[in-house]
């Protein structure tokens, strides 16, 4: 009998004809709609292999019923949606999708910094809905970022690729990481700071950093209160690092200049959700990622690492 794999939101037949040709494949029929919780618990109890995204909840009630699962492949760099403990337990494997969006992500974070940073969602809002009447000396006036300080709080792949970005904007790169990283340091000029040091400092501040117990909550009330009140603050890693009302207040009462977030605590983000009140909140709906190309090499990793477990070869990308 054929190994079945099971995918928990419908994609491209291009992408999925590879595991056709050698497995049973069962997939959700949309992929607007996330797959409900009584289907994704029922093809967990049967299948060998499950294809998932960043949006599934695998946890270990959830893994109680595997029983023949043997590789769980998900649609992201991120896992924190998976209880790699329960997986590990069980002997499943784990892996993800590194390295193929570094560069997407990096662009995405510089050009959500660009966009927070000059009020391009105001700006495009009241030129949209007819506001746009008359120029005006300070109409619109936003904050520079060529020439600027640039602090970039999570030193990865991503985290590097958006300090070179910076470079060709003349600003100048502080970082604090885990780890230093004097290679870059000494082939790029970027300078290690700790957290209070790096907020002090910077006129933009990118978030970067992985989610864990450490980072959980690690932007509050009191490291929004040491930036510049000129400052913009960017989060593209994941929702849960910053504390979103502490956030709210924040920008409401202009301790920093600007937000722009591709990432929330719950997601999708509430329509009434009091940040999307704010003007000068540039919000876009986790889309670090979103490059046809580096979606389908995405997508190439998650079908490489099932054919290689069912094969019982040894995966690229696991992690665990």
């Amino acid at each position: 009998m054929k190994p079945t794999v099971f995918i928990t939101r419908k994609l491209p037949d291009e992408i999925v004809a590879p595991l056709k040709e050698k497995y049973t494949v069962r997939m959700w029929d949309s992929e607007e709609v996330a797959v409900t919780k009584a289907v994704l618990r029922e093809e967990i109890a049967q299948v060998d292999a499950l294809w998932t995204m960043l949006s599934d909840t695998i946890d270990r009630g959830m893994l109680e019923s595997a029983t023949n699962l043997k590789v769980i492949s998900n649609l992201a760099v991120g896992f924190n949606n998976i209880d790699t403990e329960a997986a590990k337990e069980k002997g499943i494997i784990v892996t993800n999708t590194p390295d193929v969006l570094t560069e997407t992500t990096a662009d995405l974070a510089f050009g959500l910094l660009l966009a927070t940073a000059r009020q391009f969602n105001s700006a495009e809002k009241e030129l949209r809905q007819g506001g746009w009447l008359s120029w005006t000396p300070m109409g619109f006036a936003g904050m520079d970022v060529h020439g600027t300080t640039i602090g970039i709080i999570g030193m990865g792949r991503i985290g590097e690729a958006v300090a070179r970005r910076a470079n060709g904007f003349n600003m100048d790169v502080l970082y604090h990481n885990r780890n230093r990283k004097p290679e870059a340091e000494e082939e790029y000029g970027f300078e290690f700071a700790e957290l209070d040091d790096l907020l002090k400092r910077s006129d933009h501040v990118v978030i970067l950093a992985p989610f864990t117990e450490e980072t959980k909550g690690m932007i509050g009330e009191r490291e929004l209160s040491l930036m510049k009140k000129t400052a913009t603050l960017i989060s593209v890693s994941r929702g849960g690092i910053v504390d979103e009302v502490a956030l709210y207040d924040a920008l409401k009462n202009e301790t920093i200049f600007a937000a722009g977030l591709d990432v929330f605590e719950t997601e999708p983000i509430p329509i009434r959700h009091p940040l999307l009140t704010l003007p000068n909140v540039t919000a876009v709906p986790h889309i670090g990622s979103a490059s046809v190309k580096t979606r389908h090499a995405m997508m190439k990793l998650n079908v490489d690492a099932i054919t290689d477990v069912l094969e019982g070869k040894e995966p690229k990308n696991r992690v665990v």
